[in-house]
Formats: C-alpha cells, structure tokens, sequence
C-alpha cells in the first residue's frame, strides 16, 4: 500500500485565512448587490450608455475584475500568514 503523497501538518493560520475570507465574501456580495438593487430599481440607469457600452455591462465586467483582485488579495494575504505563522515552529527546530 502506499501512503499519502504529502504530509499535512497543523495550519497555524487557519482561523485567519477563514476571517479574511468571511470578510470579503461579505465585501463581494455587498457590491454585488448594489448591482442587484440598482437593476431593480432603476433598469433605466443601467441602460445608459458609457461610450460603447452601457452601464450594466461596465458593472458586470468590473464585478469580475473586482472577484479577481479579491481573490489575489486573499492568496496574498494567506500564503504570508502561512509563512509567518507556519514557519514559527520550524525555526525553532531548527535553533535546537
């Protein structure tokens, strides 16, 4: 038989990369839903155009440059928590 293919060690940054996520899902949905609410209330505001496109167009596009910054942001933060914190226990491992 033969074993995992990685060892999985304890992740010391776990509750941090969980809060950052929580917090821009949190961040995302609420400028998604401005995009939902102003289509709602105002379909004519989306309808205007802005030079060849128009308004709902412009947003949903930026939405999506938006979710794709968020997700470098998050990978960001997360993989210097994890070398930070992670890291700890090796150093002093290493000094012994």
């Amino acid at each position: 038989m033969h074993g995992p293919s990685t060892e999985w060690k304890k992740d010391s940054s776990s509750s941090i990369k969980e809060l950052l996520g929580k917090w821009l899902f949190v961040l995302y949905a609420i400028v998604y839903g401005g995009f939902i609410v102003i289509n709602v209330v105002s379909p004519k505001f989306m309808g205007i155009e802005v030079g060849s496109l128009n308004v709902a167009l412009v947003y949903g596009i930026l939405l999506i440059v938006f979710a794709m910054l968020l997700a470098f942001a998050y990978n960001h933060v997360s993989s210097h928590a994890e070398e930070i914190l992670n890291n700890d226990g090796e150093v002093e491992e290493s000094k012994e």
